[in-house]
């Protein structure tokens, strides 16, 4: 069992005191698989150098199984390092490699051969246990520093960025490997990344930082369909949501969002939210991902569909999916999936529809989520 608990961590530097984490508080359960992410500077690397030992925590206290670890030696932290670099010795074979933390611990020799060989069966890299690490390509090597960290059976795995030096195939191939070993083993685990893909295709729940601060924690569903903030929103999915800045005026008694060249009538639903805090004539961010905008010729029926009409720009072709970019009058295109075969003239007029009710409204200066 290994369940960690943070409770407003928080890691400062310098002379202006700054908050490289602030206030960072969470719950992790036994044999969850926590990804960590977001963008280059947000702290994300600090907070599992803060576990790890590696770095002194400023505030706060960090919990594993109710024991407090802040002033616990990091070899007393029954913790597993992977880094991004690998960090294998270049002198010793695959088999010292994985075999080093063990002799450390003066673990019997014969112990050390079954732990290595199981975690070498387990990560199918048996045939390179005498081969020198110089002699093994990037995953190979990737596969090496995941032996030496699961032959110490830790209750707490930190993986911080490890598949970030690899191509783009592999790493396909590694996520579903390090999937696989997180089932067979059940080790709770913290993983670090900026890539959002590995975030959404293992985490049983993500965090997304920014500045040091979470932004949001949950499963990647509901990450990615109920956004807290207009952040969040936009850090999540490829390609990401369009969100457009404008007005929300009333006209005739009802509500209408108005941005660029063209005005769309409010839902009631997301209308009320406005009047009820009194945000009916206030700027305002209208967020809606690809998948929701379309364009369609005969149109879909009017509800809850809006049209507008954009100028292609162009359009890009990722395997089953087109995605057209149009110009509709503001400060950046609207982004639309559209089928692969579809065929798209630059500088033409298309009709877009927006389903409406797959619409994400946010707070123009705070970007908190409004409906």
């Amino acid at each position: 069992m290994s369940r960690i608990l943070f409770s407003h961590v928080g890691k400062r530097y310098g002379k202006n005191n700054a908050g490289a984490v602030q206030n960072f508080t969470l719950e992790i359960d036994d044999k969850e698989f926590i990804v960590i992410v977001g963008p280059s500077g947000c702290g994300k690397s600090t907070l599992i150098r803060m576990i790890a030992g590696l770095e002194e925590i400023s505030e706060g206290h960090i919990y594993i199984n109710n024991v407090r670890i802040n002033d616990l030696p990091p070899k007393d932290r029954d913790i597993a390092m992977v880094f991004q670099n690998y960090a294998l010795y270049p002198n010793m074979s695959v088999y010292e490699n994985i075999a080093f933390g063990l002799r450390l611990r003066k673990m019997p020799k014969h112990e050390i051969d079954i732990a290595v060989k199981r975690a070498a069966r387990l990560l199918e890299i048996e045939a390179y246990l005498e081969r020198n690490p110089k002699q093994l390509s990037g995953g190979q090597r990737q596969r090496v520093a995941l032996g030496r960290a699961i032959v110490q059976s830790p209750q707490l795995f930190l993986m911080d960025e490890p598949l970030s030096n690899l191509d783009a195939k592999l790493r396909v191939h590694m996520r579903s490997e390090l999937i696989r070993l997180h089932k067979q083993l059940g080790v709770t685990t913290l993983y670090v990344t900026h890539d959002q893909t590995e975030a959404m295709t293992m985490a049983s729940r993500i965090v997304v930082m920014k500045d040091g601060v979470i932004q949001q924690a949950d499963t990647p569903e509901e990450i990615y369909n109920n956004p807290a903030n207009a952040f969040v929103a936009g850090f999540i999915g490829l390609p990401p949501v369009n969100l457009i800045a404008g007005q929300v005026q009333e006209r005739s008694g009802k509500l209408e969002f108005q941005a660029g060249l063209f005005a769309i009538a409010i839902p009631a639903r997301i209308a009320k939210v406005f009047t009820d805090r009194n945000l009916h004539n206030s700027a305002a961010l209208l967020g809606i991902r690809p998948e929701h905008v379309y364009l369609s010729d005969p149109a879909p029926p009017a509800f809850p569909y809006a049209a507008i009409h954009g100028t292609v720009q162009y359009s890009e072709l990722l395997g089953a999916d087109r995605y057209a970019y149009m110009d509709i009058g503001t400060q950046k295109p609207i982004v639309a999936r559209t089928s692969p075969g579809r065929s798209l003239t630059p500088d033409r007029q298309e009709p877009i529809f927006l389903d409406m009710d797959k619409a994400l409204f946010f707070h123009a200066e705070t970007g908190e989520r409004l409906v």
